[in-house]
């Protein structure tokens, strides 16, 4: 029996992985607007009067939606290719999915309201 299960090296999982990041960033919008929303804030980042460890802070927070959205990407195509049909499981999957990426957009604000509130010594 064949298995899905390439040979792995260091060159070929970076190749996977930016095949997948290609694929994701051509066909899901809701990741498209994930990277808008990504370089114009790490633009902003920049113009704040703020110190370097508090940009980082911001900077390295905008991955966590990226990330989720990436996971909730994959569910969606694991489900879609599972089954084509309605089906209450796959709902239930594809809704945890989509509570990830708005858990990950909770805590980005969070972050961001406590980091720019330190940094602006408001707290």
């Amino acid at each position: 029996m064949a298995h899905n299960k390439p040979k792995y090296t260091l060159f070929k999982n970076t190749s996977y992985a930016l095949n997948g990041l290609m694929e994701i960033t051509k066909n899901e919008t809701s990741f498209k607007l994930q990277v808008i929303l990504f370089v114009l804030l790490q633009v902003l980042i920049w113009f704040l009067p703020i110190d370097l460890v508090y940009q980082l802070i911001l900077m390295i927070s905008l991955f966590i939606p990226l990330m989720a959205e990436v996971t909730n990407s994959a569910i969606e195509r694991v489900v879609d290719l599972v089954t084509v049909e309605y089906h209450l499981m796959a709902k239930y999957a594809k809704d945890a999915g989509a509570t990830l990426v708005f858990l990950s957009l909770v805590v980005l604000t969070l972050i961001w309201t406590f980091t720019l509130l330190f940094a602006f010594h408001i707290l």
